[in-house]
Parts: C-alpha cells; structure tokens; sequence
C-alpha cells in the first residue's frame, strides 16, 4: 500500500499539485454556496441512489456548459460523498490563472489526440486509491441538438483499469439548463444514471461500450431536461456516433 502511496504521489507530482488542502475548502464555498446557489434558481440532483458513496467510481456527464465542472462537485463532491472529484481535462484548460486553480483542485491534463502514458497511468493509479474520476467523453461542451458523440478515451480508461484487475463502475449522468445556454434565474439537473460495468477488451469491447454508454448518458439526459422543464427533443438522444481517437 506504501509503495502505491509513493507511486501516485510521483506521478501526481509530474502532472498537478493534488488538492490543495487550503484551496479546496474555500473553492466549494464560492463555488457551491455562492456561484451555484447565486446564479441559478434552483438546482436539482436525480438519482443519488446510483451515486457509490466508497470505492472507485468513473464518471461519464454530459457536457453542456461550463458550470457542469461546478455541478458535479455539488452533486457528487465531499460534501455528499466524503471524496473530491477529480477531472481528466485538457491541455488548454490547464494554462494560465484557470490552469493555476485546476492544478491545485484535483485536475490533471490529458493530450486529446496523443494521450500521454503518465496520464493514463495517474488515472488508473486515482481509481485504485478508490477515488472519483471524471472525464467528459464527448471531448467538448456541446449545446447543439442532436445524437450523443463519444470520443473512446473513456471506454479504453475503463478497460485498461479492468486490465489491472479493477471492476471500475462507469457511472453515467446526464446535466441540463433551462436553456442551453444557461442564464441568470434558470433551473439546473444533474441525473445520475444506474452504473455500467466494461467487459472484454480490445477495440471493439471498447466501441461496444460506448454504445452502452452513449445510450445510459441519453436517458440520464432526458430526466434532466424533464426536471428544467425542456423537451427531451432538445438533447441528444438519436443513435450515437463514436469518434475513433481517444
């Protein structure tokens, strides 16, 4: 267990600063308590009891806005789950003040295109220290209508943790505004969908998967479009489409 402990601490260090232990408090206030609670008129969490309260988990949302790195901490962050969220997130996200912030909040850079093997490796290292991963696998906010297209990083993430002999429960969850682009007074939902579990290996085990997922990640969609009171129309609920890079 000591030789992990010093293994993650390594490769955490090659990548971020962890969470800061000072930091961290004071982000959920302000972003919890005062952003959250300040700009939307009501915020709403469907489906908790899908929500793994110990152990690993992978968390598979949607991305619609910006404020959905701000919901999921709410909805699944220490307050409710006693564990920080920590995001897979891309280069450009963690440059300049915002990257100052994410590296000391449990965020951690992955390339896209060419992801890197330390990257990689730190995810699978966080999901044997039994922590919660978040990565948005459709690579992209995105507001427009139409079906749910998933990029494969995450369906490999989970296999190559199935292949260290971690059953990794791939939680799917579903976020929605009152309109797709969220302003002042609009409602917010985050729906956590039943978990789903990756098996096989292999290219097509990962396809597969993404399906399964793409699928799950509609359905959560839909109640969370219901709750802010928009038609299920307006998400992306057609056949979903995979896009072959990570």
């Amino acid at each position: 267990m000591a030789t992990a402990s010093r293994q993650l601490s390594k490769r955490e260090q090659s990548l971020c600063n962890g969470v800061s232990p000072w930091l961290s408090p004071l982000a959920m206030v302000l972003t919890q308590d005062l952003a959250l609670k300040g700009f939307f008129g009501h915020l709403r969490v469907i489906g908790a009891e899908h929500l793994p309260k110990s152990g690993a988990v992978l968390m598979a949302p949607t991305h619609r806005a910006r404020w959905d790195a701000l919901l999921l901490p709410y909805a699944a962050g220490r307050r409710v789950t006693g564990r920080d969220c920590r995001f897979m997130v891309t280069l450009d996200e963690m440059k300049g003040l915002q990257g100052w912030f994410l590296h000391r909040l449990g965020c951690f850079p992955v390339n896209q295109l060419k992801p890197q093997t330390a990257s990689l490796r730190y995810a699978v290292d966080l999901l044997e220290a039994g922590q919660q991963l978040v990565v948005f696998p459709e690579g992209r906010i995105m507001r427009e209508p139409g079906p749910i297209r998933l990029m494969q990083g995450l369906s490999r993430l989970a296999l190559l943790a199935s292949a260290h002999g971690l059953s990794v429960p791939v939680l799917p969850i579903g976020i929605a505004y009152g309109r797709a682009t969220p302003r002042f007074g609009d409602a917010a939902a985050l729906a956590f969908g039943p978990p789903l579990t990756v098996t096989g290996h292999g290219r097509e085990a990962a396809r597969r998967f993404s399906d399964q997922l793409a699928a799950a990640m509609a359905a959560a969609e839909r109640q969370a479009l219901e709750a802010v009171g928009r038609s299920a129309t307006e998400g992306g609920f057609a056949t979903p489409v995979e896009f072959s890079n990570v």
